[in-house]
């Protein structure tokens, strides 16, 4: 396979990342922002990167910005808001046509550094706080964002399980914040925060393209300044702690199918030796369609509409998630334990050990046929503060054994078991 490289220049306040490849036939950048997750300031947090991408100083109507867009050959801005581990992480992407490919050589890249950086440093401000009306309108959105979770089960279901996991821990924090902190927010509010994540946040840009990295820099250098910091860190490092016992929890909705999410403590995280076996686990577990929970909870005894499992990477947490009958809680919860036992036991065979790692692995491979794709993996290594290179990943997992899968299955302990069912159930 092409292994993709990454150089890593620093800056004053920000790193640059350069991806150098003829793999797209566009450029892409991306700006990162990180900051631990707090109760004080998620929500203004999730309301700025779409106060930011509405409009800017150059073009201070979305409509305008709109329509620079499309002169840049239908270049397309996305924002993005994310939880990993315990920080809170704002992304920003532009990607724009290379102009290796065009008849017409107008300097596209130059032009979509200038407006990344017209978005991130200047934007539409007056009088010490953000456009009114932009405001005021994506407040509307946030808060509808925030609502919808309520509105899909299976999303509500999740953020439940999470919240009752991680009572005392940031992690418990939705990731679009809370719906009675919007209203508190103003223009000035805003953008006084919007000031202080530009000196406080860690600040990562990504350019992955085919370009030259002598061009890329002098643009990155002139066009991003920023004060030298220290980036805030979390104090748990995103490793989460057990209770004492297991915390059950039921609630009553009108629903017509139970949803029974179930969050286990793996105690490993990204970087860790056993990071890979755990990976490995979690595609025999209830990872794919060939998993046991699939085998096992969904064809074998009919008992669930969809089951599968996750894994929160940087906070060393497991989600089991599955849709049940409002009567088949004791049974579903039983064979979900007995598979994760089958697990701790070796209960598994070499030919699932090899049909996991090729699944993982096309996964990985398919994630990096994008650009954005390419910077989620990497960014992996500055929420961890490891290096862990592409090749590293795929050879990881290569050489992973059954006792080392077996060890990590060993690690891996029930928390919360959260179940949603509907009325006619009682308590």
């Amino acid at each position: 396979m092409n292994v993709i490289e990454e150089t890593v220049k620093l800056y004053d306040g920000f790193k640059l990342h350069m991806i150098k490849t003829d793999k797209f036939k566009t450029n892409t950048l991306v700006w990162k922002m990180k900051a631990p997750l707090q109760k004080e300031t998620v929500t203004v947090r999730s309301l700025l990167p779409h106060v930011l991408q509405s409009n800017s100083a150059d073009h201070p109507t979305t409509a305008k910005l709109r329509s620079y867009l499309d002169e840049l050959y239908g270049a397309a801005l996305y924002v993005d808001l994310a939880k990993k581990g315990e920080y809170h992480v704002i992304t920003i992407s532009l990607d724009i046509a290379n102009e290796k490919f065009l008849s017409d050589q107008t300097p596209l890249l130059k032009k979509a550094f200038e407006l990344l950086a017209e978005i991130v440093t200047k934007p539409n401000v007056s009088d010490n706080g953000f456009d009114q009306t932009t405001v005021n309108k994506e407040k509307r959105t946030l808060k509808q964002r925030i609502q919808s979770v309520n509105d899909d089960k299976m999303r509500y279901a999740n953020y439940r399980l999470v919240q009752e996991m991680c009572k005392e821990e940031p992690y418990a924090l939705h990731v679009h914040g809370e719906l009675e902190a919007v209203d508190q927010i103003t223009p000035e509010t805003l953008y006084s925060y919007y000031q202080q994540a530009l000196e406080k946040d860690e600040l990562d840009l990504y350019v992955i393209g085919d370009v030259d990295e002598e061009e890329v820099q002098s643009y990155a250098s002139e066009l991003f300044q920023f004060q030298n910091r220290d980036p805030q860190k979390t104090e748990a490092n995103g490793r989460s702690h057990k209770g004492d016992s297991v915390h059950e929890v039921k609630e009553v909705q009108d629903v017509k199918q139970g949803k029974l999410n179930i969050g286990y403590r793996t105690n490993i995280v990204y970087g860790d030796e056993d990071y890979f076996a755990l990976q490995v686990f979690n595609g025999i577990f209830g990872g794919f369609s060939h998993s046991k929970l699939f085998l096992n909870v969904r064809e074998k005894a009919s008992l669930a509409y969809y089951v599968g499992s996750r894994l929160e990477s940087h906070k060393g947490l497991m989600m089991v998630m599955s849709g049940i009958e409002n009567n088949k809680f004791d049974q579903a919860t039983g064979i979900i334990e007995e598979q994760l036992q089958a697990m701790k036991n070796g209960d598994f065979s070499e030919k699932e050990i090899g049909q996991t790692k090729a699944v993982i692995k096309n996964q990985l491979l398919e994630t990096m046929d994008t650009a954005r794709g390419v910077v989620e993996v990497l960014f992996h290594n500055i929420i961890s503060r490891k290096e862990v290179s592409l090749t590293e990943w795929l050879n990881g997992m290569d050489q992973v054994s059954k006792e080392q899968i077996i060890a990590a299955a060993k690690k891996v302990e029930l928390d919360t078991v959260y179940f949603l069912h509907g009325k006619e159930e009682g308590e």
